[in-house]
């Protein structure tokens, strides 16, 4: 019964067996011996075809279930209810994320700080006679300019961010 409403159900949804094997993650094989009844699914399975064919597992195990306005209403109301509650933890988990990560951008920026005002720009007393010597220390040099003008307005936009972030 289950392979011959299986088989029925996919053709009456236009899908191949290949198709159906991939949004169910087996291969097609599968899906074959299934259809002509030489192996079962099992339970968990068995959900899983029946809410990619969109089709109850009684209709598929045989049963004809006669489902009531009311009750496939409340269904999808419950179902409605879980995916608000995911979207709203995944939320949640989102916003505590970014909280966390723009206060350790804010510790990385002042801890660069210090590193720099304890190094006091080394590379200032470098001998720029070789041109290798002096390229690097030109490149340092932007690279710390760039770092003294940018970071200040970033740390800013983190510590806005973390404010707005915060429960």
């Amino acid at each position: 019964m289950l392979s011959e409403n299986m088989k029925a159900i996919r053709k009456s949804k236009g899908l191949s067996q290949q198709e159906l094997a991939v949004k169910l993650n087996v291969v097609r094989q599968t899906i074959s011996k299934w259809e002509q009844g030489l192996s079962v699914p099992d339970s968990d399975m068995l959900v899983l075809i029946s809410e990619v064919l969109e089709t109850p597992v009684s209709t598929l195990l045989g049963e004809t279930v006669a489902e009531t306005e009311t009750d496939s209403i409340k269904a999808i109301a419950e179902k409605l209810e879980v995916i608000n509650l995911q979207l709203s933890q995944r939320k949640i988990a989102r916003r505590k994320m970014i909280h966390w990560l723009l206060i350790s951008l804010c510790a990385v920026i002042v801890i660069a700080f210090v590193v720099l005002l304890h190094l006091e720009s080394p590379y200032l007393e470098w001998n720029y006679s070789d041109p290798e010597t002096a390229v690097l220390g030109v490149a340092v040099h932007s690279l710390e300019w760039l770092f003294v003008r940018v970071a200040p307005i970033i740390f800013i936009g983190a510590i806005i961010g973390i404010f707005l972030t915060r429960k």
